[in-house]
């Protein structure tokens, strides 16, 4: 329940950052950097990653068989893009990391059942 939770947080956040570089925002600078994207392509990446967070956290919180591995990979992404991202606006970047990283923790440890429900 946390990991829908959350990406139907992060989902929502991420496709504000895109709508705000894709709109040209003055919000974002970066010099000199190894992914330096047009502002335009990385709102878009944001928005597309967005929308596919807030896709897999309905599927999470509707317990769809297919919800725990999309949640999972689209967090993963938003991980790796987010790290990239980190010159454009470190603190943004950082807090939604962190947030992708509590994300995963969530989907990926295994829950076992014991015989007297402990």
């Amino acid at each position: 329940m946390f990991a829908g939770a959350a990406l139907m947080l992060s989902g929502p956040l991420s496709i504000l950052m895109g709508a705000s570089g894709i709109a040209q925002d003055t919000l974002f600078a970066a010099s000199r950097y190894a992914y330096r994207f047009d502002l335009t392509a990385w709102g878009w990446i944001h928005l597309v990653i967005g929308v596919a967070l807030v896709v897999a956290g309905l599927g999470i919180l509707t317990d769809q068989s297919w919800g725990r591995g999309a949640g999972a990979a689209t967090a993963g992404i938003s991980l790796i893009t987010q790290f990239m991202f980190v010159p454009y606006y470190p603190a943004w970047a950082i807090l939604v990391m962190t947030l992708d990283l509590l994300i995963l923790f969530a989907l990926t440890r295994s829950h076992i059942e014991t015989p007297g429900g402990r």
